[in-house]
């Protein structure tokens, strides 16, 4: 199946999950609002000034102003202003109502602590912050599906929001397959490998801000396999890595099979990942990737965090494309689409090792930060080609 087409199709059958949780902000970072956050506080909450000077009232042709009283953060003065006079100021004090303009310490062509010689000109408004101007009571704040990055934690601490509805956990576990592994903590001879899929998988998904449960590696046996599977099925999403291609050995699709599973496809016309499979069981949302490590690890990317992501609402701007320059042309095999990798750095696509590396390899993975995608009717990139690319995590 084409690349794009078995994306798209992947997505298609993933239902959005609307279970909610309520989470305190300190918890809150890099979570999907559930429901829109509506401003509960005028900010500013009063006019203010935006800087260290004097507070006045605004009319043409003022030249000196008397001092009549100084103004900290946190004071609650009266209006109390008579002809030609100002208050001293500091950032952030609220402003009384006699005064609307804000002239900086430093724009005073003479001030002690008794008068202000004022400039000759000055605008009306100047460093005054206006109460609501930046966000009113009753807007919306943070939408429905956003993430919640840094600047979002601090606005809603602006707001006193201390606990707020976000998208619950999805539950995702991850399976490894095949009897030549060995964690890595166990002993591995020379006939063994140890696994890293696994750990890579699930260090992809925390990357983009998902948990997920490793539940071990499942013997290359029918009966164990078939079994294993079935204790998964309370999963929002199954990710397993081997066991897909159409080895005699590989049993994880008739494992799925046996517990009644809705395949989606299986195999892309992709290098690397031609095997990968997608399915359902129940509600259970499945994804089998190859087994060797980069076909693993890209396909991780490609498939399963687009897939999360949906479940929680959000299609837009997951693996988003940004354009670069191909620095060093280089070729693709046409007639397939390719996943290529690179460095991107100063707006240049540089290719990793003239795109001439191993699906089972993983220092390729190291030497890149950026990948990008190739159509099918594509063979050759030229030199200083615009093309698409995405970062990797």
């Amino acid at each position: 199946m084409n690349f794009e087409i078995a994306l798209k199709k992947s997505l298609e059958a993933v239902e959005i999950r609307d279970k909610i949780s309520i989470v305190p902000l300190e918890e809150a970072l890099g979570k999907v609002v559930a429901k829109d956050i509506v401003c509960q506080k005028n900010l500013p909450s009063f006019n203010n000034a935006a800087l260290d000077g004097f507070a006045f009232s605004y009319k043409e042709g003022l030249k000196t102003l008397k001092i009549k009283k100084t103004i900290f953060a946190g004071d609650n003065v009266v209006p109390s202003l008579g002809e030609n006079e100002c208050y001293k100021i500091m950032t952030g004090a609220k402003v009384p109502d006699d005064a609307d303009t804000i002239l900086a310490f430093e724009d005073a062509l003479f001030f002690d602590e008794n008068e202000v010689k004022m400039p000759a000109k000055i605008k009306k408004g100047n460093a005054f912050r206006f109460k609501g101007e930046e966000q009113k009571k009753g807007s919306v704040l943070i939408k429905k599906g956003e993430i919640l990055s840094p600047s979002f934690i601090a606005m809603l601490a602006a707001q006193g929001i201390t606990h707020l509805p976000i998208c619950a956990d999805l539950l995702v576990v991850i399976v490894s397959t095949g009897d030549e592994l060995k964690e890595p903590w166990e002993e591995s001879s020379e006939d063994e490998i140890y696994n890293c899929n696994g750990y890579a998988i699930k260090a992809i998904l925390e990357s983009y801000g998902f948990k997920a449960n490793y539940a071990g590696v499942i013997p290359d046996d029918k009966d164990s396999s078939r079994e294993f599977i079935g204790g998964l099925k309370d999963y929002d999403f199954i990710i397993t890595s081997g066991g897909i291609s159409m080895g005699e050995a590989d049993f994880i699709k008739d494992s799925f099979t046996f517990h009644g599973l809705k395949e989606i496809f299986h195999g892309v016309n992709l290098k690397p990942g031609r095997p990968t499979m997608v399915g359902k069981i129940g509600k259970s949302s499945v994804i089998s990737l190859p087994g060797n490590p980069m076909a693993a690890y890209l396909n991780t990317i490609l498939f399963a965090i687009p897939a999360l992501f949906k479940a929680l609402g959000i299609e837009k701007g997951v693996n988003k494309k940004f354009k670069a320059l191909n620095k060093k042309a280089f070729k693709c095999k046409g007639g397939r689409t390719e996943l290529v990798l690179g460095r991107y750095e100063d707006g240049f696509f540089h290719v990793t090792r003239d795109n001439r590396y191993g699906s089972g390899m993983l220092t390729p993975l190291l030497e890149s930060n950026a990948l990008f995608i190739s159509k099918e009717d594509e063979s050759l990139i030229e030199e200083e080609k615009e093309i698409e690319i995405i970062l990797l995590p």
